[in-house]
């Protein structure tokens, strides 16, 4: 469903994501995960069409992002880190107006009680988006990726300040996806919530993939065999920054 090859992404000289290739087949969650800096959020952003890269190919359902943009983002559903939403639509209003962008209404009509209760946006369907808190505007966005039949889920810290409840009914609702036949793609910090959610994951430092793998692959390149992904993670990071240190980004570009 995406593929993603020899994608370069620079700011000001600065090799945000270098050469970077990799898979996210129909039907699984793959884990995007890395330090801060190691190119997670400028990769997420040039597989929506956000970021332009350099140089590379991105396919979704087989459109290339660049030259068939429509077609392949009408295959998408994103969850950024920071939503930025139309603030003066209210809830319900921005729901509807997501499923209208991808001509999906009846779609909205079918499911817009069941995520309003789902994401606990009920109480606030007829508010301002304006007057609605960080983890409030986080639900709101998650709603919404869920109201035009996306084959493609491209979730970049999604649970950030969403409440227990609310992280709960999104994995749950990933792991659906996923077993409907979508793809989806997490870039997170929660090394737990990885270990759980997804099939494989692909560790990134200093803009390039350090190892990908199932956690039992990940246990055998690191002869850490039977531990968390979490200590697999930081042993194979810290022997990448041994072996060539990073280089500082002292805009903060390239999450």
């Amino acid at each position: 469903m995406l593929e993603v090859k020899n994608l370069i992404k620079s700011f000001k000289g600065f090799r945000a994501v270098d050469d970077v290739s990799f898979r996210v087949e129909a039907g699984e969650i793959v884990g995007l995960l890395g330090p801060n800096g190691a190119g997670k959020t400028t990769t997420v952003k040039c597989i929506c069409g956000i970021l332009n890269p350099d140089s590379g190919i991105i396919h979704v359902g087989g459109y290339d992002i660049q030259s068939q943009d429509r077609e392949a983002k009408q295959l998408m559903a994103f969850i950024p880190e920071m939503p930025n939403p139309y603030e003066l639509l209210t809830v319900r209003e921005h729901i509807q107006f997501v499923a209208m962008c991808y001509d999906t209404l009846p779609v909205f009509e079918e499911h817009i009680e069941t995520l309003l209760n789902r994401y606990e946006l009920k109480s606030k369907e007829n508010a301002l988006v304006a007057t609605l808190s960080k983890g409030m505007k986080q639900k709101l966005a998650v709603a919404c990726a869920f109201v035009h039949n996306a084959k493609l889920f491209l979730c970049d810290e999604p649970m950030m300040g969403i409440d227990p409840k609310g992280q709960h009914e999104l994995k749950t609702e990933l792991q659906l996806m996923r077993d409907e036949g979508a793809a989806v793609l997490v870039s997170t910090h929660q090394l737990d919530t990885a270990e759980r959610l997804c099939d494989r994951v692909i560790i990134m430092q200093s803009g390039r993939i350090r190892a990908e793998g199932t956690l039992e692959e990940l246990q055998a390149q690191s002869a850490m065999t039977g531990r968390t992904l979490e200590e697999v993670f930081l042993r194979m990071t810290e022997e990448a920054e041994r072996e060539a240190p990073m280089v500082s980004n002292d805009s903060g570009t390239g999450q």
